[in-house]
């Protein structure tokens, strides 16, 4: 066994984590996702008071993230060919309880792709941004921007971590492979 390789191979898988793990240094994030073949969830009204009668089974997209400064960000987002709506919601987004924990919600910012609002946000508190549709059959890629003081770290879904694991696990037995030939 070639100790020296191996740890090579494990430095490098580290440095991954950490790199992942790392804030974005920056105070505008852009995502880019598509909400096609999503999840779906009964779509609350704008000041989540009740749901909407035209948001029943909207595909959705959640994006959680943290801001390192208290004070205003801008949240964007901008449809590709469907009619948007943009929530945030602080400390938890449940789909089965969207009335909860509801910040500030917008269709339709400038025009009928795009969505956004300002807010007050606190350091160190987790938000989630649900990105939809105005209704079930509105959905598709989009592209999504946080801005504002203070630093903004976007948390990789559930999914991208699993991938990530899959990825490390499959790299660690080739090296080991390789290293036992």
């Amino acid at each position: 066994m070639n100790i020296p390789r191996f740890y090579r191979a494990a430095i490098a898988i580290s440095a991954l984590f950490i790199g992942l793990a790392q804030s974005a240094q920056a105070d505008i994030v852009t995502l880019a996702g598509d909400t096609t073949g999503g999840p779906t969830f009964d779509r609350p009204l704008v000041n989540f008071s009740n749901y909407s009668p035209n948001g029943t089974g909207a595909v959705y997209e959640s994006i959680a993230f943290t801001v390192e400064d208290e004070g205003e960000y801008s949240i964007t987002m901008h449809g590709l060919g469907f009619d948007t709506f943009l929530l945030l919601y602080e400390t938890a987004f449940d789909p089965v309880a969207p009335l909860i924990n509801g910040v500030v919600a917008n269709d339709d910012l400038v025009s009928l792709r795009t969505s956004g609002f300002a807010a007050d946000l606190v350091a160190g508190e987790q938000y989630f941004v649900v990105v939809t549709g105005f209704s079930s059959d509105q959905f598709g890629a989009y592209s999504l921007t946080i801005s504002g003081d203070g630093v903004i770290s976007a948390v990789p879904e559930p999914s991208t971590w699993l991938m990530l694991a899959f990825g490390v696990t499959a790299f660690a037995c080739a090296q080991r492979r390789k290293s036992g030939d």
